[in-house]
């Protein structure tokens, strides 16, 4: 399937678990001591196409994200610290969710337009 729907079925993934993230962090802005976790997508991307090359057997896990924990998460480094120790800047990340959103759409679309034009060579169309 990934030669037909080619990186915006990981990117979906990607993009779910980000907005998981940044709601997470969104939900902490009041928390002492939290400190802010993003996902960067071509830390993520470049890591899921190595593990992809260097994969010995189709049963070996090659995913984009490597079980609970992920692999390109890092925490952001503020611009402006709380006195409590918090680093999440609440219009940094509503501007974040916004663009992952954006992203989101945008592979939902491509893939949805891929099924149709699936759909119209299944139908003989």
């Amino acid at each position: 399937m990934s030669d037909i729907f080619g990186i915006h079925e990981k990117s979906l993934m990607f993009s779910s678990k980000r907005a998981q993230l940044i709601a997470n962090n969104i939900a902490n802005a009041e928390t002492p001591w939290y400190l802010a976790r993003d996902l960067d997508f071509k830390t993520v991307f470049s890591q899921s196409q190595t593990a992809q090359m260097s994969q010995t057997d189709v049963a070996h896990h090659a995913g984009l994200l490597d079980g609970e924990g992920f692999s390109g998460l890092s925490y952001r480094i503020p611009l402006q610290p709380a006195q409590d120790g918090n680093t999440v800047d609440v219009q940094m990340e509503k501007s974040a969710y916004l663009d992952n959103a954006m992203h989101f759409q945008a592979s939902m679309r491509f893939l949805n337009g891929r099924i149709q034009s699936l759909m119209s060579a299944i139908k003989g169309e």
